[in-house]
């Protein structure tokens, strides 16, 4: 996945005021180019992101014997860039007009292997020392290997693992797994246009043995979100957070799964509120068998004042249903439907959503259920995304205006889920369940039988 880029400096424009009788001098004639400059950089930075537009490949090449080498450099650590264009994070563009040699000199320790990054980056020629005072300059670029991971100005050419000891640098066997002392070129970003947002996301541990579900599959819904719809970016690094930390807040969307019930202590039913009111969103994943874990989200939903209900008796036009792909009726994963519970902040999916997001074990699901699945799970992305960065155009960091004194959670014990009857529901989930009643038929469970829909809701 492509790493997030940083926003454009928020910084007003200067330009020069003509008038008749200016003396034009080299500092003013500077400043007029340089307004020009900033417009289309900002421009750029503003609609596309970095990357490379054409060729600037990478060949093999023999020790250049025009260069009369000595012979410790005559070895096998030579390529050669070819032509190209690329441009950077500013919208400079990147100009390589010939091929030029280039020799990897990084050794790699005696016990480890070391990862080596080729990069170009943009010079500006006013920036370079002794300048030759001619009438025209040229902008021009240089080539970096480095140990570290490029840096925001840097275009990534390619990166090799060099192995301890004398080395030969080889094309790939397997471009898509090159071994160590091949050359690697996965991670070459290609100029395109630029995300509108970023949704990030965090796992939220609670006290669950058995958590049930990992992030892989989560992996595989943020890595779909650059092919199917590129407007909207996931962050590739996925958070692990719990409701005691602060930096709940950095994250767009909070992913909770597990089967047991969630038990909060006052402070962090106030955390999760005042998360919940600043624009996040907890999505809570109730797979078979996590009616424990439901069951108390509808409760917790219950006492936050922002009761959940199916999303078949939400508005038709809910962006769950319709931004930025449309459902009419809800997947099903394994022949088992799937169900979307929301309110206020929160959603709830009911059923094996998540495990149609990736691969599964043994390979049986279709390229439609996968393709499905990932696109309700981007609506969700999408919603949480758009939810956040709406209530913080309004400013809604921290409590809103209408979070006044918390409301206490009543803490309650997985065991008494297990070992007692469902407690009773507040009156107005009660009216929820009735509401429902008039399910789809394709959901409507064998006579005499209660579905987990009926049970989650009362």
């Amino acid at each position: 996945m492509t790493p997030p880029l940083p926003p454009p400096p928020i910084q007003p424009f200067e330009r020069l005021q003509v008038t008749d009788g200016l003396l034009i001098n080299a500092d003013r004639w500077r400043q007029a180019h340089h307004y020009h400059r900033q417009r289309q950089n900002i421009h750029y930075q503003s609609l596309n992101q970095p990357g490379i537009v054409c060729g600037l490949g990478i060949h093999l090449i023999p020790a250049p014997t025009h260069l009369n080498l000595p012979t410790k450099y005559r070895d096998g650590r030579w390529l050669q860039i070819q032509p190209g264009i690329a441009i950077d994070v500013m919208g400079n563009p990147i100009v390589v007009p010939e091929a030029m040699e280039f020799r990897i000199s990084s050794q790699a320790p005696s016990d480890e292997p070391l990862l080596v990054y080729l990069v170009v980056s943009y010079v500006d020629p006013d920036e370079l020392q002794n300048q030759t005072q001619t009438e025209r300059v040229r902008e021009t670029f240089r080539i970096d290997e480095k140990t570290n991971p490029p840096d925001d100005t840097e275009v990534e050419l390619c990166r090799v693992l060099l192995q301890p000891g004398a080395i030969q640098l080889d094309r790939p066997k397997n471009l898509f797994a090159p071994a160590a002392n091949q050359l690697d070129l996965r991670y070459r970003m290609q100029a395109r246009s630029r995300a509108q947002g970023v949704v990030q996301i965090a796992q939220l541990l609670h006290d669950d043995p058995d958590p049930q579900r990992s992030t892989a599959n989560l992996s595989f819904l943020l890595q779909s979100v650059e092919s199917l719809y590129p407007t909207m970016q996931g962050h590739p690094a996925i958070g692990t957070v719990s409701l005691k930390d602060a930096t709940i807040h950095d994250y767009d969307l909070l992913y909770l799964t597990g089967r047991q019930t969630l038990a909060l202590s006052e402070a962090e039913f106030t955390a999760l509120k005042q998360y919940l009111d600043a624009g996040g969103v907890l999505l809570v994943d109730a797979a078979a068998g996590s009616l424990g874990l439901a069951k108390s989200i509808v409760d917790l939903a219950q006492q936050l004042g922002t009761p959940i209900n199916y999303l078949e008796k939400r508005d038709r036009h809910h962006p769950l249903r319709t931004q930025p792909f449309l459902f009419a009726a809800l997947p099903t994963v394994r022949e088992q439907p799937i169900k979307l519970l929301s309110g206020g902040g929160i959603v709830l999916i009911v059923g094996d959503l998540s495990s149609a997001w990736g691969l599964d074990p043994d390979l049986s699901l279709s390229r439609a259920d996968i393709r499905t699945a990932q696109e309700l799970g981007i609506n969700i992305l999408h919603f949480a995304w758009k939810r956040r960065s709406m209530m913080q155009l309004l400013g809604g960091v921290g409590q809103s205006a209408t979070s006044t004194q918390p409301v206490a959670a009543t803490p309650v014990s997985a065991t008494a889920v297990a070992a007692t009857p469902v407690p009773a529901i507040p009156v107005s989930a009660r009216t929820i369940s009735a509401e429902s009643a008039s399910a789809p038929p394709s959901n409507t469970p064998e006579p005499g039988k209660k579905s987990i829909f009926d049970e989650l809701l009362g």
